[in-house]
């Protein structure tokens, strides 16, 4: 693999070095428990946040924690949706990329199915979104932790509506070893109380796969979110909290939080 996306958020959102790195994803991970996975099958989808993680990645650790030895043995493909924060565009950002690099090593873009997803009329390959956006980096160091060989289906969201997210997401949904990860924040910027008012409403939408309970300023990553509730109804997936909490309660003051989530889908 000659065309590599480097890594553009390590030594700010999580350690740079790769011993320091997995000492970092392997704490988080332990705050989960021995066992958070809830349900006894695989979850076919989870939602986890992208914040520094020194704020969420215990919260973080949470959804991956669901990925036991034996469920992990099983992906062989992950679908990786985010949100874009730097870049404005119109649709969804598909990379050119062969692959994506953390101090962890490089895990390959699946190119098939890229190509599948570019079919779609509002999907296309485009690399700015990609180049310093942290909503889908974050989160490549636990499943490089926790799983084998897997191949990486990222997507940035831009200017899209949640259905054209879930058609997207649907030409690459896959089979049980396939694994969609939907990245986002909760509220951002209420003070602790409010935030957890509203986020305790947008978990409930979450869970009751309400698309359109999720709104912006409910989640960074709404309309990633709006995509997922809506193939989760269509394919009969149940949704688990899995931890619901805020910058307040992992390493912020209290005047301005922003909230983060975790869930599984089974």
């Amino acid at each position: 693999m000659e065309n590599i996306r480097q890594p553009a958020v390590a030594g700010q959102f999580y350690p740079a070095k790769a011993e320091a790195l997995r000492a970092s994803v392997h704490a988080h991970l332990s705050q989960a428990g021995e066992d958070r996975a809830g349900s006894p099958h695989l979850p076919k989808a989870l939602i986890a946040p992208h914040a520094g993680y020194i704020y969420s990645g215990d919260v973080a650790g949470r959804a991956y924690a669901t990925l036991t030895p034996e469920r992990a043995a099983r992906i062989k493909r992950v679908v990786l949706i985010g949100p874009a924060h730097r870049v404005g565009f119109y649709g969804i950002a598909a990379p050119s990329v062969d692959g994506f690099q953390t101090a962890l090593g490089t895990v390959p873009v699946d190119q098939d199915s890229i190509e599948q997803a570019v079919k779609a009329p509002t999907v296309f390959r485009f690399d700015d979104p990609h180049r310093n956006e942290h909503s889908l980096e974050v989160h490549l160091p636990f499943l490089q932790m926790l799983l084998d060989d897997f191949t990486l289906v990222p997507l940035v969201v831009g200017s899209a509506t949640g259905e054209e997210v879930a058609s997207a997401l649907e030409d690459v949904w896959g089979d049980d070893d396939t694994l969609v990860v939907i990245s986002s924040d909760l509220s951002h910027y209420l003070d602790y109380d409010t935030a957890r008012e509203v986020d305790t409403r947008t978990s409930e939408a979450i869970l009751q796969l309400k698309p359109e309970g999720i709104q912006p300023g409910h989640a960074c990553g709404y309309i990633p979110v709006q995509g997922l509730l809506i193939n989760a109804r269509r394919h009969g997936l149940k949704g688990e909290t899995l931890d619901l909490r805020s910058s307040g309660d992992t390493a912020g003051p209290r005047e301005q939080v922003v909230g983060y989530g975790a869930y599984a889908f089974s």
